[in-house]
């Protein structure tokens, strides 16, 4: 019998003549025993490049994973994406217009799973121009310190009137130069610093000039997901005085410059130079961001991860 939708168990007696009779006083309620819900498990179909591969799926994170109930799932990119899955996931961090209009097509086809990233917010975060201009844009109390973003020009024309564009623009040496694009490609996280004027024009079109700011050789770069947020410490170009500008000319390349193998966290650091930019001061700058990147793009469930250089001048 059942009770309230409890299976009931009506355990017999003995009467005295011995026969056995249900006893309806004394009844023993005794639930069936239910089964926990599984945990939903989360397939994270994935198309990396082979250096991303190594550095980012370590056993670490895949055991880790897989106690959360998540799946990384490689995805074939010689075979149709629609064909694949399915996928509640899709993270990938592969370049190319066909490629873009790929996982554009199945991102229409497919609302309800997650790209990371679409394209368009792709493209908004990958041009150094319109990435600095959210930051340029900000309006941040400077309690805790300021924010700012060096002087810079963008520059698209015949590299020979460089020199000239410098000098219109009021820019000061040194001054560093990177391509304008951010592609995943190692040419353009190339940097250069400049020291005259003149040899900017040995370098290749688009660029975003910066006027060159000490930092006592060391940023910091913070990687927001969601709420959290994590800084480390790189070991970047060292600074640069008065008299070196006098003693040197040219332009100097640096293939890559504040990258994982230049990490600075654990080194013996002048402490004014290591302390991390104040807490209250990263929490808004990440709010403020993740507003500005939330509202440019359709979606309000992903934000576009953007590793962005910033001048952080403490508030004295």
């Amino acid at each position: 019998m059942k009770f309230n939708g409890e299976t009931a168990t009506a355990f017999a007696d003995d009467d005295e003549d011995g026969d056995c009779v249900e006893k309806e006083d004394d009844l023993i309620l005794i639930k069936s025993p239910v089964s926990p819900p599984q945990p939903k498990r989360i397939v994270v179909g994935y198309a990396l490049t082979s250096k991303k591969r190594q550095s980012f799926l370590q056993p670490k994170l895949l055991d880790l994973a897989r106690n959360k109930g998540i799946v990384f799932v490689a995805i074939d990119v010689k075979q149709p994406l629609s064909d694949q899955g399915p996928f509640d996931v899709v993270l990938h961090k592969l370049t190319g217009k066909e490629w873009g209009h790929i996982i554009e097509d199945y991102r229409q086809k497919n609302p309800n799973v997650i790209v990371l990233d679409p394209p368009d917010s792709i493209k908004h975060v990958s041009n150094r121009q319109s990435m600095l201009q959210d930051v340029a844009d900000l309006n941040l109390p400077d309690c805790y310190g300021t924010v700012t973003v060096p002087r810079q020009l963008v520059f698209t024309k015949d590299p020979l009137s460089l020199p000239d564009e410098v000098t219109k623009a009021g820019l000061k040496l040194p001054l560093v130069a990177k391509p304008l694009v951010v592609d995943g490609t190692a040419k353009s996280h190339e940097l250069f610093l400049a020291y005259d004027k003149f040899s900017l024009a040995k370098l290749e079109p688009p660029l975003v000039l910066q006027e060159f700011v000490n930092h006592g050789g060391v940023l910091f770069k913070v990687y927001i997901v969601g709420e959290f947020i994590q800084v480390v410490r790189r070991f970047s170009l060292p600074d640069v005085c008065k008299r070196e500008l006098s003693k040197f000319a040219g332009v100097f390349r640096f293939p890559r410059v504040s990258c994982a193998s230049a990490s600075a966290d654990g080194a013996d650091l002048d402490p004014s130079v290591a302390e991390l930019p104040p807490t209250p001061l990263l929490d808004m700058l990440a709010r403020e961001l993740r507003n500005r990147l939330v509202n440019l793009f359709i979606s309000s469930t992903l934000l576009v991860s953007a590793m962005i250089s910033l001048q952080v001048e403490p508030h004295i």
